[in-house]
């Protein structure tokens, strides 16, 4: 079996060498604020990996991941900060105060006590300070998609919500016909624009109702268009046609065909 520290040792020493005096020029002009972009981006590339259920991708994408982590936080040892060490053990004191059921002599009956003794320790044991409303738990900084996921599961967290599934596929018919509504309002566009984010904003809802994570759906099905828009790409181009509105038809047909390959 590895050495999983021998492992991690030699990750962060190849890290101190690309920053290091006469180490590589790109690694070294790099900051944390330059690296916010690539962050976000390989941790979708890893769920991509993780839905394709490739695990060589996944192993891939998580070292990508392993290796801006750790150079995010080298970065800040540099500085004189904190220490990667630093960001490993307080990663690994807070999981062992967070889970006394595990660590110590606590007694729990399913995961949503484990959710709340959690939130409990952050302020009793911690010193983070009571939230004015539950919804400031969820990070401003989020993209708007997971916002409205994690509001949603915040505020259902107090009983705040609709009762059953159906009940939600009431509410997005409701905000469709309100769609249709301000679609027909001249100068209406920034009635539409508040409708339409309604509508998302219920279709949130719905996934949430059948315990499915929205961005994951998302990405899936981009992952999905991308792969059926490339076979008419491909098809077009064999048969010599022109990709343009005047050829939707034959586009249409190609998008057929790859719907139905797996």
């Amino acid at each position: 079996m590895e050495n999983q520290a021998e492992a991690f040792a030699a990750l962060y020493n190849v890290i101190v060498k690309l920053r290091a005096p006469g180490g590589c020029p790109w690694d070294r002009e790099q900051t944390p604020l330059s690296l916010r972009g690539d962050l976000v981006e390989e941790t979708y590339e890893t769920l991509e990996a993780i839905d394709e259920k490739n695990p060589a991708h996944i192993k891939e994408e998580l070292g990508d991941l392993f290796l801006l982590v750790t150079m995010l936080s080298y970065m800040h040892e540099q500085e004189g900060l904190f220490s990667v060490a630093a960001v490993l053990d307080g990663v690994a004191e807070k999981l062992i105060r967070r889970h006394p059921h595990v660590f110590g002599d606590v007694k729990v009956r399913d995961s949503a006590e484990v959710l709340d003794n959690w939130a409990r320790i952050k302020v009793e044991q911690e010193g983070r300070r009571p939230k004015d409303s539950i919804l400031d738990e969820v990070s401003p900084a989020l993209p708007p998609l997971e916002k409205a996921y994690k509001l949603q599961k915040k505020a259902a967290k107090s009983g705040f919500d609709w009762p059953d599934s159906a009940a939600v596929m009431d509410k997005l018919r409701e905000e469709m016909e309100e769609v249709r509504e301000a679609m027909e309002i001249r100068d209406g566009g920034e009635a539409l624009e508040g409708e339409l984010g309604d509508l998302l904003f219920s279709a949130v809802n719905l996934c949430r109702a059948f315990k499915i994570d929205p961005s994951v759906a998302l990405q899936r099905t981009n992952a999905k268009f991308i792969k059926r828009f490339r076979h008419v790409e491909r098809s077009m181009k064999e048969t010599g046609a022109e990709m343009k509105q005047e050829n939707l038809a034959l586009m249409d047909r190609y998008w057929e065909e790859a719907k139905k390959s797996p």
